[in-house]
């Protein structure tokens, strides 16, 4: 199995305890947020170890994250906490069916002020790969210093990088910016996971072919484009490509990090030495089971509880076939 390193923001998060407008909401229960939290339990389910590098206020938020990610099994030995800094939060609107509405409080939290001078911290010869998204540098340019200089030194130290574009224009000063700088960190990673819509923006290309060649000619050789109900489009060195159509979904509960899980499912596959029909298909797999389960994180499975999801899903696909 591999040793993983990423970077992002873990967040207290507070998902209302009844559905409805968030603005009526009175009770809430709490969790914790963060697109690399919910990458770092899937790739741990997994069996693969995580090692998150962050920062978070010394308060009660903080020090929660740092306990749920170590029950978890990850990694926190890379986590600061900052006294006289604050965490990040989130509130969530209950749902029973589709995207919740989010509220964040994070301008100014202790991991915006991260900064170039972390990739000290970072003991490279334990890792084989790295896993960025494109939160962070939307947080400050400190932010955005780290991750370039990670992604420098990655290369260098011959990691293995993902890179989840993961748009938050709200973050953004501008979206001419947004699309500079998320384009310089992705053309540096050896495969990027852009969501269709993400992709538009990023490449200025309307097909998932021409999406995927604007990114090859910048010198990634994978990339994967996630096309929602309709699955994804991939495309490895410019020789394999195909389309992996989406698994099943009885109900969408919440499609909060069903990107995440996807990644999750890609990467773990790959690191695995996984066909890459094989490993997008396990992508898929796992992106269906997030986006069926209430929480960020709640759906994503362990290595039994996938290979009996998708050996079922399988079975019931074969038999409709056959009907």
């Amino acid at each position: 199995m591999s040793n993983i390193l990423t970077v992002g923001e873990a967040m207290a998060l507070f998902v209302s305890e009844k559905t409805g407008s968030l603005d009526v909401a009175e009770r809430f229960s709490r969790f914790v947020a963060g697109a690399e939290v919910n990458f770092s339990i899937g790739m741990t389910r997994l069996g693969h170890t995580v090692t998150y590098l962050s920062q978070a206020g010394e308060d009660p938020f903080g020090r929660g994250i740092v306990h749920f990610l170590q029950d978890n099994g990850v990694d926190t030995s890379l986590i600061r906490l900052l006294p006289g800094e604050f965490t990040g939060m989130q509130w969530k609107e209950k749902v029973n069916a589709g995207d919740p509405e989010v509220y964040s409080l994070r301008r100014g939290s202790a991991a915006s002020k991260m900064d170039a001078s972390l990739v000290q911290t970072v003991q490279w010869a334990k890792y084989n790969h790295m896993h960025l998204t494109g939160i962070p540098p939307a947080l400050s340019a400190g932010c955005r210093e780290l991750l370039g200089a990670l992604l420098q030194e990655g290369k260098k130290q011959g990691v293995s990088i993902s890179y989840d574009p993961n748009l938050r224009p709200g973050l953004w000063p501008d979206k001419a910016e947004m699309v500079r700088v998320i384009n310089e960190l992705s053309f540096q990673a050896d495969i990027v996971f852009p969501g269709i819509a993400e992709a538009r923006q990023l490449t200025g290309q309307e097909t998932p072919e021409a999406m995927a060649a604007f990114y090859h000619r910048q010198g990634v050789s994978k990339v994967v484009i996630k096309l929602g109900t309709k699955g994804a489009y991939a495309s490895f060195g410019g020789e394999t490509a195909f389309y992996m159509p989406a698994f099943p979904v009885a109900k969408v509960v919440d499609t909060v990090g069903a990107g995440d899980g996807f990644a999750v499912g890609v990467v773990s596959g790959l690191l695995e030495g996984l066909a890459p029909q094989e490993a997008v298909r396990r992508g898929a797999a796992i992106g269906a089971l997030a986006v069926m389960s209430p929480g960020d994180n709640d759906g994503l499975p362990d290595r039994d509880g996938l290979a009996s999801y998708m050996a079922k899903t399988s079975r019931q696909l074969s038999a409709a076939a056959g009907d």
